[in-house]
């Protein structure tokens, strides 16, 4: 019977661990991936304080000097894929793929959130290295080189008009007629000199030499095909893809409330409906998804656990 276990070693559950290691809790965090969730692919944090000698450091870097702190205070890291989960009762029971069984007396959700991906050919191969789904993560980067924004909505063009700051140019690419954004923030991006939107016109494949370089882009109402090259003195661009997240809620669908996107709903201390059951980073309904904020949410996580905790007479 463990006092506390949380599922995912994110920046959200390894704070959570730090912070309940040093609270002296039997603590155990389980990961099916590898630790560090999907800030570990990043090359280059520079928006986290407290960086390796205020300079940037990767995301696995990072996550790596996080989990030898949690481990310094004696919380176990298991890898293991988690299965179904009862967390209704007083003793929480996570069934893991081994068809072993663990209890808790409490259980914080630390699962995240995936940004959607495009599914197209050199999506993968060039993540980190042009292809971005986070703009404040990464938008410094591109300091003076163009880039191009998939999405139509809200966030997108919100994400595009913060990479003007930025960049030498933005293209929104717009799979349809129109954007699907508000009317302000419409009017809002049209006002900028160096924003532009491309309509009915989408990505195909994304193509380099260890960056991006070239765009296959294909007009969806004529089928026409064309490329697009980064500029010679350039050599690269960004792709930037705002196309919405897939919460990994699927374990908790029927056991904790969520709101209508699946982000699961709790109060500023990390509690969810269910008692003793806390959710904290990417798949909370939070305003903004970053490491400094997952990490902020772990830590107000386990300190309401320990003290809730102490209230419990087991």
């Amino acid at each position: 019977m463990y006092e506390l276990v949380i599922i995912g070693a994110g920046p959200a559950g390894l704070a959570a661990g730090l912070y309940a290691g040093r609270a002296r809790l039997n603590t155990l965090i389980l990961e099916k991936d590898a630790v560090g969730g999907q800030i570990a692919i990043s090359d280059e944090i520079e928006n986290y304080p407290g960086g390796k000698a205020g300079e940037p450091e990767s995301g696995k870097e990072l996550t790596n000097r996080m989990k030898a702190q949690v481990e310094r205070f004696n919380v176990p890291i298991q890898k293991a894929n988690v299965v179904s989960v009862d967390l209704k009762g007083d003793v929480k029971k996570l069934e893991l793929a081994t068809g072993e069984t663990i209890e808790a007396k409490a259980v914080l959700i630390a699962t995240g959130a995936n940004p959607k991906k495009l599914n197209v050919p050199g999506e993968k191969e060039f993540t980190s290295k042009g292809v971005s789904y986070c703009a404040t993560c990464d938008a410094d980067f591109f300091s003076d080189l163009e880039v191009f924004v998939v999405g139509a909505r809200n966030s997108a063009v919100e994400e595009a008009m913060y990479l003007t700051k930025f960049a030498r140019k933005v293209t929104i690419l717009c799979r349809r007629e129109k954007l699907r954004c508000d009317a302000i923030v419409k009017e809002r991006a049209e006002a900028i000199d160096n924003l532009e939107v491309l309509y009915n016109t989408s990505i195909k494949e994304i193509r380099g030499e260890g960056v991006v370089n070239q765009l296959l882009l294909v007009n969806n109402e004529t089928k026409e095909e064309w490329t697009y090259d980064a500029d010679e003195e350039d050599g690269l661009f960004g792709v930037f893809v705002f196309i919405g997240y897939d919460p990994n809620n699927a374990l908790f669908v029927d056991q904790v409330e969520m709101d209508d996107s699946g982000y699961i709903i709790a109060d500023e201390h990390m509690r969810t409906n269910l008692k003793n059951v806390y959710v904290a980073g990417d798949l909370r309904n939070t305003v903004l998804r970053q490491v400094i904020t997952a990490a902020a949410d772990g830590a107000i996580a386990a300190v309401t656990a320990e003290k809730e905790l102490k209230e419990l007479d087991y």
